[in-house]
């Protein structure tokens, strides 16, 4: 069963396209808010949607992130909150959406019950921050049969780990562009096309560059490498711009709008 994310890649490169993922976190401000941003980031040029799921001690993000999910906890918003909003987004739209979390958010929910909600709701991803190399097998099979894909985060780490972290991977390799947390980075390591190269070797699944991409310029450097790029604190912090004004939907539509030009370039 072909996923949504694999089939959304496939078409982008019959058009030798890039795909633009863009990441919010689900709740920031509001449940309202984000449904309203998934339609204005797919209208600007978005292929693919990540969303966070808030969680109170996130590891691996940066301070923006961490503000979001904050914002969103504030709000009370739980997991269920989440599913009902996807469900109510896709009565609207068809667009490929991940969830990117926490695996302690799956384990407190409960494992079969988490993954069932994501085939009823229609979701097509999951991208789970710190999932043990040994739990992914396990997980990757009580996937089966959902159309839902384990996408991994790999970063530039050993070859034999690279090799076993994107082995049997579905929906698109998560490349991590510099070891550390989520955030905005000025540059890039020149070793970034080394480690996309080893990648590629070891599985044909797309790859897709994260952590640091924050404006047009940081992706017409990267896009030659991969095959999609992802942009998450940057689109967060147009949300903090404008939220106390209510301009953040449009900020954030004319900011993706900018990131599609750049992918389209």
């Amino acid at each position: 069963m072909k996923s949504k994310i694999t089939k959304k890649f496939e078409e982008l490169k019959g058009k030798d396209q890039k795909a633009l993922i863009t990441y919010i976190t689900a709740g920031d401000p509001t449940i309202k808010d984000t449904e309203e941003l998934v339609y204005s980031m797919e209208k600007a040029g978005a292929d693919i949607i990540e969303l966070g799921i808030p969680y109170s001690d996130p590891l691996a993000d940066g301070p923006v992130i961490q503000r979001a999910a904050q914002r969103a906890l504030e709000n009370h918003i739980n997991i269920d909150d989440i599913f009902e909003m996807v469900k109510r987004i896709r009565k609207n739209t068809e667009i490929p959406l991940a969830f990117l979390l926490y695996y302690n958010s799956i384990l407190r929910y409960g494992i079969e019950k988490f993954i069932e909600n994501c085939r009823e709701s229609g979701m097509d991803g999951l991208i789970i921050a710190d999932l043990p190399l040994e739990e992914r097998i396990g997980f990757k099979s009580a996937l089966k049969d959902t159309g839902v894909d384990l996408i991994p985060l790999v970063a530039p780490t050993s070859r034999e780990r690279i090799k076993n972290i994107v082995e049997g991977s579905g929906g698109f390799i998560y490349c991590v562009s510099s070891l550390g947390v989520t955030g905005t980075r000025s540059s890039f390591s020149e070793d970034i096309e080394e480690f996309l190269g080893t990648v590629a070797k070891y599985t044909d699944v797309p790859r897709a560059i994260g952590f640091g991409i924050s404006n047009p310029d940081a992706i017409r450097q990267l896009k030659g490498y991969c095959e999609g790029v992802i942009v998450g604190s940057a689109i967060i912090k147009k949300i903090e711009e404008g939220i106390k004004d209510g301009t953040h939907v449009s900020k954030v539509q004319e900011f993706v709008s900018e990131l599609k030009s750049a992918v389209l370039e």
